[in-house]
C-alpha cells in the first residue's frame, strides 16, 4: 500500500500536509492532524496533460517547495502503489504502470519523508480517525463515487489496503450483463445520460446488494460529491446494510494521506488505523 521515502523528519505541531492527485486536479492543504480538518484554503492544480509521472512529480515538488514544507508528506495518488512499483492507471497517464514510485518521489522531493497510497484508501483513513467510520467494529465498506468507484476495506477501523472494487465484476440490473462496479453504477454515468436519482439508485443498489452478500459489511460509507446530497437518494436504497455519508467529502483524500505521514514518522498515533505492513 503506502511506501516511504526521504530523510526529513522535523516535528510540525500536529499540522500535517497532504497531497491528492486525481486525473483532472491535484489538491494540495495543510491539516490539523487533531481534529483532521484542512487548515485555510486548499491549493488547487490542475494535473498536467499528459499526466506522467514526471510531470505530476514536478507540479507537486514545485508546490511543496514553494510552501517550504521540509517535514513528511503523504500523496495519495490513483494507483495501486505494491512493493514501491505503480501497478495500475485508470484515471491517470499509462505511464505510472511500472514506475517506480519511490524513486520518482525520492528523486523530486529530496528533503522530504514521502508516504504513498491509493487515493480511496486515503479516504478511508480519513473517515476511520476522524470521520463517519470512527469507532466502527467488524467489516466497514467505503466507496467514493465520481468517474469511477473507489474503494476501502475498514477491519475494527484498520485499513485493508488496495480492496479495488470498482473493478470487480457484477451483474446489471437486467440480471444479465456482467461488468465493472463502476461501468455499473458510477454517478458519471447518471450525469451523462441524464438520469434522475429514481433511474440511478437501483444500479448502485444492486451492486451495494453484491458487493454485501460477498463481504458482510456492518457498515457502509459513501463518499465523493455525490454523498453530499445523500438525503436526497440514500432513502431509495434498499440494500441490508446501514449506509452513512462520508464527513470529510472532497477533503478525504488529503487528510487522510497527511495522516499516514504523520502516523509513519510518529507525529501522531495512527496505530489503530493503518494497517500493520504497508
Amino acid at each position: 500500500m503506502a511506501h516511504t521515502t526521504g530523510s526529513g523528519t522535523e516535528a510540525t505541531d500536529h499540522i500535517g500536509l497532504g497531497v491528492d492527485v486525481g486525473g483532472t486536479g491535484i489538491k494540495i492543504g495543510r491539516i490539523d492532524l487533531r481534529a483532521g480538518e484542512v487548515i485555510g484554503e486548499r491549493i488547487y492544480i490542475d494535473t498536467p496533460q499528459p499526466s506522467t509521472p514526471e510531470a505530476v512529480a514536478t507540479t507537486i515538488a514545485n508546490v511543496i517547495d514553494d510552501l517550504q514544507w521540509t517535514a513528511p508528506v503523504g500523496i495519495a495518488l490513483p494507483t495501486v502503489v505494491h512493493k514501491g512499483i505503480a501497478q495500475i492507471a485508470y484515471n491517470i497517464d499509462p505511464s505510472w504502470i511500472g514506475t517506480d514510485v519511490e524513486e520518482l518521489l525520492a528523486r523530486h522531493l529530496p528533503n522530504n519523508v514521502t508516504v504513498t497510497l491509493n487515493d480511496a484508501d486515503a479516504a478511508g483513513i480519513a473517515e476511520s480517525a476522524f470521520g463517519a467510520a470512527k469507532g466502527t467494529k467488524g467489516l466497514t465498506l467505503l466507496l467514493t463515487l465520481g468517474t469511477g468507484i473507489g474503494s476501502a476495506l475498514l477491519l475494527d477501523g484498520r485499513l485493508v489496503p488496495n480492496s479495488e472494487l470498482g473493478h470487480v465484476l457484477v451483474r446489471d440490473i437486467d440480471g444479465v450483463t456482467v461488468d465493472e462496479t463502476e461501468n455499473l453504477a458510477a454517478p458519471s454515468l447518471k450525469e451523462s445520460n441524464g438520469w434522475s436519482y429514481e433511474e440511478w439508485v437501483p444500479r448502485i443498489d444492486s451492486v451495494l446488494k453484491q458487493l454485501e452478500h460477498v463481504l458482510w459489511p456492518r457498515l457502509i460509507v459513501i463518499g465523493g460529491g455525490i454523498s453530499a446530497e445523500s438525503e436526497k437518494w440514500f432513502p431509495l436504497l434498499t440494500n441490508r446494510t446501514e449506509v452513512v455519508a462520508a464527513t470529510r467529502l472532497n477533503d478525504a483524500g488529503i487528510i487522510g494521506a497527511a495522516a499516514l505521514a504523520a502516523g509513519d514518522a510518529g507525529i501522531i498515533d495512527l496505530s489503530g488505523v493503518t494497517p500493520t505492513t504497508h
